[in-house]
């Protein structure tokens, strides 16, 4: 493998001073076989400086040919994924002949067989730098260019791209030039697809999937498809630029590194959201934020794009905040806010609290590989975060106004935090300038503590930032009753104390800061707030401010000012009678992998998983022989399965297995049964017999994972070895090294793992050197924030308070 070095900034700035792309001619060929395709690049582009010199970036298997201006150049001069190009002249044009590399691990050109029938299918992923495993290009977010893509394929097969198909024949087709775009959004799907085809607002709409997918597609097209037009209904109302692409399709594929990718026109998600088993309604909204948030970048991303990385959050903060809002206002995910202070908020949190933490945005990038690191939720949440917290503090109508200016000026072009702070200085009156310094230049959560004088602001830099938050006031009623008091706004100044303006606030049974979820802070109580908590969490009658309550008891025993086995307390008595399922579902998720599985002694650990199954069986105790639409019921099975740990639960689940269904329902559909067999493998109730006899019933490609996942799981020594060798030595896809991984590490295992701990990190790099890298891409955090799938390493960090309960 050709070695690849990382674009610099410094190497980018002088390219973009002295290049501008023209348009550029990409040719491929699927037709070559199952290890390369055929790859010719065209590019016409000005130069500043008579024979001056630059580079294109190129990384073939094998480079045929390349010809600048009529003028051969040595293939061996490539090097480290760069050809150089001297003596350019004022117009030139560079013609790229390769063999590129089909890609197992989703750089580049992914390709995938099918197991369930053998079909083959392709994608690209040219995120961050990987374009050029596709194509040759100046490939850098501010060298944009108009892009006119051919394919040539197998005659059975869909090609889909960035634009309409503009010409066909029996084995190729021609897409419209595209408009200009950066190339690592350029995006082509093809294989034997299976389409549902649409129209909205004179744009037209395609959904598509492979073909052993298509039942699951075609059952839930109306959905997705609603979703859509609601969220270009909602974008067309707020902005004035229309959107800006000639199509608009949605392709689910499969082994798909990230949650979805904003290629304009083409956007790419991973086909885990064709749902091919039961799903609470918390797993389709989060689909249809997806969606929403793919879509706003088209506007943030798309038509106008970073100039460089360090701005990385004008794409990703803007997606995450519209994508949320637009669901909200214009889907009947009304409570979509909800879920994202459950999940995607605490990822902004944890992320923020580590030594790896950044400013969302940096004052400087130095290259494409540090740039690769800030895709966490710190550029993605709590940038969500911040937004919505600007729009609090400049009102919705001024953002927008904005927004549209900042459009206007840089359609079809690059733009920086600066430029952003420009059209927004002009549309309101507040400083936001200052605003930005504050909140988009530091690092770290703040902490808001009330008392009975006022609000102690306490920062980690030690330089508190300003927050404009609510507050909500709580009493006990005689009969143990909580009865809502008041809400007020409260703006509080970059002070370490803010005294109440009225005493009286803070004398009540429970305040709570931040009801509303509109700061980024964590939050703390009074002594008898609290102990009003430990009562009433339950009877506080807003979804949104219950999960602001499980979050500052969720940052308490993370901070180690609580007993873990207090949050498990908390659980027992509050989450048997929750409504919300996105408050049960993170709840648990939290208290089953973190909680129980990292903060609690080895020792205590049963004990806290008993916890779990007696508020499981609350759960579908409550739900028996009713509705559930929301999956409350769904939820307490898998969280019941995950907690199982007693000889008597084993047997219940093998019941449950051998019947194919849990009693009163929900019937096992697949992922129900990898899930258990999982956990009758980590418990050793079951064998690798059983696992290949599910892999029988079921010989998909997320069956392929569930078996992975199932066989690292046994515990037997030779089981873990292999578990090793798959996830640190083999060439399988992303996919199966995540489902080893996942079976590897289990608590109950301990003792099988050897030094596999103290050899992980060395050998964990040697990998990543070996393997093509992993990248987080957009949405990119979300697979490994699936809490059923995923459990930490052991031995796992423990908070000071560990081991107590």
């Amino acid at each position: 493998m050709i070695p690849m070095s990382a674009l610099t900034r410094a190497d980018a700035v002088a390219r973009r001073l002295l290049l501008d792309v023209h348009d550029t001619t990409v040719e491929l060929d699927l037709t070559r076989g199952a290890e390369v395709f055929g790859s010719t690049t065209v590019i016409r582009f000005a130069c500043a400086e008579s024979g001056a010199a630059s580079f294109v970036d190129v990384k073939p298997s094998l480079l045929r040919s390349a010809r600048l201006n009529g003028r051969e150049l040595d293939p061996a001069a490539l090097a480290d994924g760069r050809l150089p190009l001297d003596g350019l002249e004022r117009e030139n044009e560079l013609r790229i002949e390769a063999d590129m590399a089909y890609s197992r691990t989703g750089e580049g050109m992914h390709r995938f067989v099918d197991p369930a029938d053998g079909e083959v299918y392709v994608y690209t992923q040219a995120f961050l730098d990987d374009g050029p495993r596709i194509f040759a290009a100046f490939d850098q977010p501010d060298l944009k260019s108009v892009h006119h893509v051919s394919v040539t394929a197998p005659p059975e097969w869909t090609v889909v791209g960035n634009s309409v198909v503009s010409r066909t024949r029996a084995t190729a087709g021609s897409f419209a030039p595209t408009q200009p775009i950066s190339s690592y959004l350029l995006c082509v799907v093809a294989g034997p697809l299976h389409s549902v085809l649409s129209e909205h607002d004179g744009i037209p709409l395609g959904l598509h999937c492979r073909r052993s997918l298509a039942p699951y597609l075609d059952a839930d097209a109306a959905e997705i498809l609603e979703t859509t037009r609601q969220s270009f209904d909602h974008y067309h109302q707020i902005f004035e630029h229309r959107y800006p692409f000639d199509s608009y399709d949605q392709c689910f594929v499969p082994e798909f590194n990230a949650g979805a990718m904003e290629n304009p026109g083409c956007v790419t998600f991973r086909d885990e959201f064709v749902f091919r088993s039961a799903v609470t309604d918390n797993q389709r909204e989060v689909r249809a934020m997806v969606v929403a948030h793919e879509m706003a970048h088209m506007w943030f991303g798309d038509l106008v794009t970073m100039r460089w990385w360090d701005d990385l959050w004008l794409n990703e903060s803007f997606a995450e905040y519209l994508g949320h809002e637009t669901i909200a206002q214009a889907t009947r995910f009304t409570g979509v806010w909800t879920g994202f202070a459950c999940v995607r908020k605490s990822w902004g949190y944890d992320a923020d609290q580590r030594p790896s933490t950044h400013p969302v945005a940096p004052l400087d990038v130095a290259d494409s590989a540090q740039a690769l690191q800030n895709f966490d939720g710190i550029s993605y949440s709590k940038g969500a975060s911040l937004l919505r917290q600007l729009v609090a503090f400049i009102g919705e109508e001024d953002f927008l106004k904005g927004l549209n200016e900042h459009f206007r000026k840089h359609a079809f072009g690059n733009a920086t935090l600066d430029d952003l702070l420009d059209s927004l200085a002009d549309a309101t009156d507040r400083d936001v300038r200052a605003w930005a310094d504050s909140w988009l230049r530091t690092t770290g959560v703040d902490t808001l503590r009330p008392d009975a004088e006022g609000i102690q602001h306490t920062p980690p830099d030690g330089s508190p930032r300003p927050h404009r938050i609510t507050a909500a006031t709580y009493d006990r009623a005689p009969d143990g009753r909580l009865t809502v008091g008041s809400r007020l706004q409260l703006d509080l100044p970059g002070e370490s104390f803010t005294r109440w303006a009225d005493p009286a606030l803070a004398d009540c049974d429970l305040l709570l800061l931040n009801d509303t979820d509109l700061g980024y802070a964590k939050v703390r109580f009074t002594e008898r707030s609290w102990q009003t908590v430990r009562e009433t969490l339950g009877q506080v009658p807003d979804p949104l401010a219950r999960a602001v309550l499980w979050n500052a008891a969720r940052d308490l025993v993370r901070d180690a000012e609580i007993d873990p086995a207090e949050f498990l307390e908390l659980v027992a008595a509050h989450l048997p009678g929750e409504e919300s399922a996105h408050i049960v579902e993170a709840v648990l998720g939290y208290a089953r992998n973190t909680v129980a599985d990292s903060y609690v002694s080895l020792e205590r650990r049963p004990a806290a998983l008993a916890v779990l199954v007696d508020v499981c069986r609350a759960l579908l105790r409550r739900t028996e022989g009713g509705s559930d639409s929301s999956g409350l019921r769904l939820l307490a099975v898998r969280g019941l399965i995950d907690a199982t740990h007693t000889p008597v639960e084993v047997a219940e689940l093998q019941q449950w297995l051998a019947e194919d269904t849990v009693p009163g329902g929900p019937v096992l559909d697949p992922e129900l049964r990898w899930q258990l067999l999982a956990r009758l493998c980590v418990l050793g109730a079951a064998t690798a017999e059983d696992v290949d006899a599910e892999l029988r019933r079921d010989p998909s490609a997320t069956g392929e994972q569930g078996a992975a996942r199932c066989r690292a799981s046994l515990p037997e020594p030779a089981a873990k070895e292999a578990a090793w060798q798959l996830v640190f030595h083999s060439d399988v896809s992303n996919y199966i090294v995540e489902a080893a991984a996942s079976g590897l590490w289990r608590p109950e295992h301990a003792d099988l793992l050897g030094d596999r701990p103290q050899r992980f990190f060395d050998e964990a790099a040697q990998a990543g050197a070996r393997r093509a890298r992993r990248w987080p891409g957009c949405w990119g955090a979300w697979a490994s924030r699936r809490s059923r799938r995923c459990r930490p390493p052991w031995p796992p960090v423990r908070p000071a308070c560990a081991g107590t309960t």
